[in-house]
């Protein structure tokens, strides 16, 4: 007698063989979606914490006395002030944080704006973000609890709300004086 596999044997094996493939199938498809998912919100992540990283530096590193801050609105405030900090390697920088039309604009320039700027105005321009709100608040400068010769720490709130509601940035930041 021959020894071998009847019809149905196989066929049992072809079904329990498909059935194993289809959930590996579903299996692949979903690591695929997580990947895709988790991918999207890391890179949301790097781009709000390199945002977070500017913002941090160009008021950690701004020189004290060149600090401008003027209120546009009741939910957006005007910035300017001189920085070491550049992100298009210029040596002290004048940057001016502005919002227009719902958009925070960074600008970075050689040579000190006045706003309204003018049409000679040379300057770079970094798109942030679509924001509801950006207020920047100091210390006190004429504090009565610094002693006499003692040197200004300069304290910055900047709070900044994006038009996407899970994204806010509040940072209380101590001004380095160079």
């Amino acid at each position: 007698m021959k020894k071998g596999f009847t019809l149905i044997e196989v066929l049992i094996s072809v079904v329990i063989l498909s059935i194993m493939m289809l959930f590996l199938y579903k299996s692949y498809a979903s690591l695929n979606y997580s990947n895709k998912f988790y991918k999207a919100e890391v890179q949301l992540i790097k781009e709000e914490q390199l945002l977070k990283k500017v913002i941090f530096l160009d008021f950690s590193l701004a020189l004290i006395s060149s600090t401008t801050i003027m209120n546009q609105d009741k939910n957006s405030d005007i910035v300017m002030l001189q920085s070491t900090n550049s992100l298009h390697r210029m040596y002290n920088p004048y940057i001016t944080y502005i919002i227009n039309k719902s958009k925070l604009y960074r600008l970075e320039s050689l040579k000190k704006l006045t706003f309204p700027f003018d049409a000679e105005s040379d300057f770079i321009v970094d798109f942030l973000g679509e924001v509801e709100k950006m207020r920047v608040y100091t210390n006190d400068q004429n504090s009565s609890n610094t002693t006499a010769g003692a040197s200004m720490v300069e304290l910055f709130l900047v709070n900044i709300n994006f038009k996407k509601k899970d994204k806010e940035i509040l940072l209380k930041i101590k001004a380095l004086e160079s």
